[in-house]
């Protein structure tokens, strides 16, 4: 029996790691389902919770008439996880656009199975924040809503509290994608989660410079107490067997009185590491084809080719990645996949 709709949201209100789907191309741009599939179920034995699909990782010109791979991508995912993960597996697809294109991909993944929708508002990029907040409700009327705040280097906009305390009060949003990149930015979110009362909201990171920190912290205002419970990110779309472990680690950890200060010396290595598959030295250019990159290395995709040919590695991209896995191995789980490569693949 499918999961009821409380059983998913009380799984996500437990804290999940949340890979944001990579798209699986051949050098010659051709999708790859069979290493598609292998990625999915890559996932789902690291032990992930949740898989998001159609977001900025899985390329947004998937949804371009030319290549027409919105809907095949989500079924394929959607098939993959019916047939290999359990029923509290969370499934959360990417939607964007004006109202006719977001209401449609809405219905799709609806349609599809997924449980909610992470809604992208770079297209009210220019517009008023009452013409997103309208726009939030019309897609909230059609599948449950995780907000996303996007950090304006990649296409997203700066939002008020007011416009984050009005989010919290449209019915079916669920849960907040943090990801601006900023600390006023997401203390701005939490509060407005916080003084909202809604108690089923919940927190996710997207923050990838600063993951570990926005896990361990305790949010305290006016006599409430909230956590950021889990990560829906990119760089969780590499080395997930370790972000899963790490996740674990720090739900103890954060019942502890005290935090050790490992965990500061931990989140710097993870934040340089992510600077290098993220390509921070170059405005995240390269941020998808560093994704593809680790995983190419590790045989999970055949290229690190883009949809969008003028996405590729920067000069010195491919040496950073060398230099942060040499540096810090604890965050790689290379045997995790060479052990298992082989069938995911089959």
């Amino acid at each position: 029996m499918p999961i009821s709709e409380s059983g998913w949201k009380s799984c996500l209100a437990e804290g999940l790691v949340i890979p944001a789907l990579p798209l699986t191309l051949d050098k010659d741009g051709v999708w790859s389902q069979r290493h598609q599939r292998a990625v999915v179920r890559y996932y789902i034995d690291a032990g992930a919770g949740g898989i998001a699909a159609g977001v900025h990782s899985t390329q947004f010109e998937i949804r371009d008439p030319r290549h027409g791979l919105f809907e095949p991508v989500l079924q394929l995912v959607a098939d993959v996880i019916q047939e290999h993960a359990t029923d509290r597996f969370v499934r959360i697809a990417g939607i964007c656009g004006a109202a006719d294109q977001a209401c449609a991909e809405a219905a799709v993944a609806l349609d599809a199975g997924y449980h909610a929708g992470l809604l992208s508002l770079t297209a009210f990029r220019d517009a008023s924040e009452l013409a997103a907040l309208d726009h939030v409700r019309k897609i909230a009327a059609i599948i449950p809503v995780v907000g996303f705040y996007l950090q304006p280097a990649v296409g997203g906009r700066i939002f008020s509290y007011s416009f984050w305390r009005e989010f919290c009060e449209i019915d079916k949003v669920i849960a907040v994608k943090i990801a601006p990149f900023n600390r006023y930015y997401t203390w701005d979110v939490v509060r407005a989660v916080m003084d909202s009362g809604r108690d089923e909201i919940s927190l996710y990171t997207g923050n990838d410079d600063n993951i570990i920190v926005d896990l361990l912290t305790r949010f305290e205002w006016r006599g409430n107490v909230r956590r950021i419970v889990g990560g829906l990110l990119g760089q969780w779309g590499v080395w997930t067997k370790r972000a899963v472990e790490m996740l674990d680690e720090i739900r103890t950890t954060g019942s502890s009185d005290s935090i050790p200060a490992d965990w500061l010396t931990r989140n710097v290595a993870l934040t340089d590491a992510n600077a290098a598959v993220f390509d921070a030295a170059n405005g995240f250019t390269g941020c998808i084809p560093g994704i593809l990159e680790v995983l190419r290395r590790q045989g999970l995709t055949p290229s690190c080719r883009c949809l969008n040919l003028e996405e590729r590695l920067s000069p010195g991209q491919e040496a950073e990645l060398n230099r942060v896995g040499s540096a810090w191995p604890w965050l790689t789980d290379d045997e995790f996949v060479r052990d298992n490569l082989s069938s995911w693949l089959s």
